[in-house]
């Protein structure tokens, strides 16, 4: 039936209101969408950052150690905020590529927010695919900070985020957006930031990063957890979405379907190393820098915050004379050695009742072992807790899951704290540090086997006897006080200092292991053969304050030191550190350079905080200097230290049960001085050549671990082998360029060091040495 004029008059009324209603409506949730968002601009759901904070958007940045040549040594951090920012030109495109393509497509033409996407993810409510764009996930790195509680506050989050994404487009470029996002991502592992994350998983830095590298990395950035490479669970997953993100990169025309084909059946290769304070090279140097960092830091302001710098967070760049190779190195020859030695060790106390303890009662033993309880963390925490020592000594009976330390790798066992003690006791430390004579830059620096189970560092905090590494300052100060010259011959025979002459309670007539008297030996053959008898016979002719002063000169502290006769066999205790500094003058004409480990710090910007000053003194002639080195010359040219120059044969021979097959067959000049103290409890080996001087101590925690014999308790056996690697394997690297010639003599040279000349004029004697130089006092 024909609707009337009337019906359809108001037909058209009633699509008209329905047409004015649904716009109405859309107008209405436009402006309330519109209301929202200028709700949530004026900050009434909350604070919005203003253009400050987006201009210096306040993240926590890693303190970084750089190396001499260039490398990150290490990092000092707070947990999780291992980050060190790249710039945009450190990111190689491949990087770029992967993440444009995998995460926001359209990155390069939006202005934060992605229109198309942002349709399509209410229009499939989000099933394929949601609708954040980079500049947004960066917008929630920097700015949200917890989950929403429900649909609401989690919908007005989203707004914030776009306005904020917004306003970081204004702000900076697409570039600084990517490089940003990069630096500000949590990659699990201690990887804060894409340059952690490329170390860590890679151990490189981003620009060196391969495609198929990038793509895993880039797979992380969807959920860093279940997408970690790492993580055995995850594994799968990870090369998964790698695989995801090369279909992405040949979808936005990134790779070639044929590189995605040759790539995708890969696996993912790692190279994971983690960046803990346990970590990596350096580590005992690295405490030692942390400390040094803290006390500058007191007295240092940041200006940005107006707080005394904080080595953790405020993003500081140290600048450190320790060459990275040279220190791959110099860890490399004493993991190697001490390997070897321990095995011997653990050999030779296998029938040793008291092990690994030597020459001590029952009732001694249980002292070292009740003294070690009373210094652990163990006790402190005990007895912080207001326990007995009565219940404490109880709990190292208990047994308890541990992980301990062997050379095979670390071993979970269930062992009681106690014998934990035992087991640690039983290890024998090292330390090494390396420096250059004539800048003072510390080039190597190894404090011990291994820093997570042994925290002592035997470079600056060990001290212990000398032994016959002190006798070149007893011989430099004969030379310099009485013109000695290396050929002056002496008799070996007994030599007795009578009670009060020199400060000694009773009299004093040193030993000389093996007991061969009787013979008319040069000053360069006594060195060598570690002669106490003439040792004795020189601090008898120079006094000992003499000695001490010359010590004190070399950088010794001499503070404890004693004035008495028995300094010439090395009695007093000194460090790595100090003796280091002493031998590079002698190397370096007679100028002391105190060792440098810092040359600059600077702050996140760039800008110099600090600036090293050298601190150079003379404190000796060039020609006492040059002497005392042609003495120690006879020490590695036909002494303790000729083994350096033997052939493999030989050098199989010597060593046949220690470390067989260490052949050095070093052609150059060098000098240098082995020690061994009493009971072969310390062994030294302080060795030169013109551009480098080099320290190594060996021995136990205790004085009463060591070896039963001088043939293998000494520092010719102990510490010279790690010298002779170390020196063997840097001679190996030519880029570091060591030096291989003679060390300079001096013009005008008035003492004769050449034997025949010196024999011809004075009638003179003959070279030769040992090193079995035990303390008898």
């Amino acid at each position: 039936m024909a609707k009337t004029k009337a019906q359809k008059v108001q037909d058209k009324e009633a699509v008209s209101k329905n047409v004015k209603l649904f716009w109405k409506l859309v107008f209405t949730g436009i402006g309330l969408v519109v209301l929202l968002f200028l709700l949530a601009a004026w900050g009434i759901f909350g604070a919005l950052p203003d253009h400050t904070v987006l201009e210096n958007p306040q993240t926590d940045l890693a303190t970084e150690i750089i190396t001499a040549d260039g490398k990150t040594l290490g990092k000092f951090y707070n947990p999780g905020n291992n980050r060190t920012p790249v710039t945009y030109d450190e990111l190689p495109q491949n990087l770029v590529d992967a993440l444009v393509s995998t995460e926001d497509e359209r990155f390069w033409d939006h202005s934060g927010i992605d229109g198309y996407g942002t349709a399509r993810a209410f229009a499939y409510l989000g099933s394929k695919g949601g609708a954040s764009t980079i500049t947004q996930q960066l917008a929630k790195l920097y700015f949200t900070v917890e989950p929403r509680a429900n649909k609401f506050e989690r919908g007005i989050q989203k707004i914030r985020e776009w306005i904020i994404a917004t306003r970081l487009e204004k702000q900076y470029t697409k570039e600084e957006i990517i490089v940003q996002y990069l630096n500000q991502f949590d990659f699990l592992k201690g990887a804060i930031g894409i340059r952690s994350a490329a170390r860590i998983y890679f151990g490189k830095e981003p620009k060196d990063l391969k495609v198929e590298e990038s793509a895993v990395l880039v797979a992380m950035l969807k959920n860093p957890r279940q997408f970690n490479p790492q993580r055995e669970i995850s594994k799968k997953k990870s090369f998964n979405r790698r695989n995801q993100v090369f279909f992405q990169m040949v979808r936005n025309g990134k790779m070639t379907e044929e590189l995605k084909d040759s790539l995708r059946e890969q696996p993912i290769v790692l190279d994971f190393k983690p960046e803990g304070h346990d970590d990596g090279l350096a580590t005992y140097f690295r405490e030692y820098l942390r400390d040094w960092l803290k006390e500058w830091a007191k007295d240092h302001v940041n200006p940005d915050t107006g707080k005394n710098y904080n080595i953790y967070n405020d993003g500081l760049r140290v600048n450190v004379t320790i060459d990275y190779r040279m220190q791959e190195i110099a860890e490399q020859a004493l993991q190697d050695h001490m390997k070897n030695l321990q095995a011997e060790f653990d050999k030779q106390n296998i029938k040793n009742k008291t092990a690994p303890f030597r020459d001590l009662t029952k009732k001694e033993t249980e002292n070292i072992i009740k003294a070690a309880m009373r210094r652990s963390d163990r006790w402190r925490i005990m007895k912080a807790a207001g326990k007995s020592e009565k219940e404490i000594y109880a709990s190292f009976e208990k047994k308890t899951d541990m992980t301990v330390f062997t050379w095979k790798g670390e071993v979970d066992t269930l062992m009681t704290p106690r014998d934990s003690i035992v087991h640690y006791k039983k290890y024998l430390r090292a330390g090494l540090m390396s420096m250059n004579p004539q800048s003072g830059h510390v080039k190597a620096w190894v404090g011990g086997i291994n820093h997570k189970h042994f925290k002592y560092d035997h470079v600056e905090q060990g001290k212990r006897q000398a032994g016959s590494t002190f006798k070149p300052f007893l011989y430099s100060t004969a030379v310099d006080l009485l013109h000695y010259s290396p050929c002056k011959e002496l008799p070996d025979g007994e030599y007795t200092i009578p009670a009060g002459k020199w400060g000694n309670l009773k009299d004093w007539t040193p030993k000389d292991s093996g007991g061969d008297y009787g013979n008319i030996l040069t000053l360069k053959e006594a060195l060598a053969k570690s002669k106490n008898t003439i040792s004795a016979r020189l601090i008898d002719e120079v006094g000992p304050q003499p000695v001490i002063d010359r010590a004190s000169q070399l950088g010794i502290n001499t503070d404890k030191m004693d004035a008495v006769p028995s300094l010439a066999l090395g009695t007093p205790d000194v460090n790595l550190f100090e003796m280091t500094g002493a031998y590079s003058v002698f190397a370096n004409g007679g100028i002391y350079n105190k060792p440098v480990l810092v040359t600059s710090v600077e702050d996140k910007n760039g800008t110099i905080l600090y600036q090293y000053v050298p601190d150079s003194k003379d404190v000796m002639n060039e020609e006492t200097a040059y002497v005392t080195v042609d003495l120690m010359r006879g020490v590695v040219n036909y002494g303790s230290g000729s083994r350096l120059k033997d052939s493999w044969r030989k050098s199989q021979y010597i060593y046949k049960n220690v470390i067989t097959g260490y052949p050095y067959e070093l052609k150059n000049d060098i000098a240098g001085k082995t020690g061994t103290t009493q009971n072969n409890s310390d062994g030294w080996f302080m060795g030169m050549v013109p551009d480098l001087v080099t320290g190594v101590w060996v021995g136990g925690e205790d004085r009463s671990v060591h070896f039963n014999s001088t043939k293998y308790g000494q520092g010719a056996t102990m510490a010279l082998p790690i010298w002779g690697l170390y020196m063997k394997n840097l001679y190996n690297e030519e880029s570091l360029d060591i030096s291989k010639e003679k060390f300079k003599k001096p013009d005008n040279l008035s003492i004769e060091t050449d034997c025949e000349e010196y024999k011809a004029q004075q009638s003179g004697g003959l070279d030769e040495e040992d090193d079995s130089d035990e303390l008898e006092i």
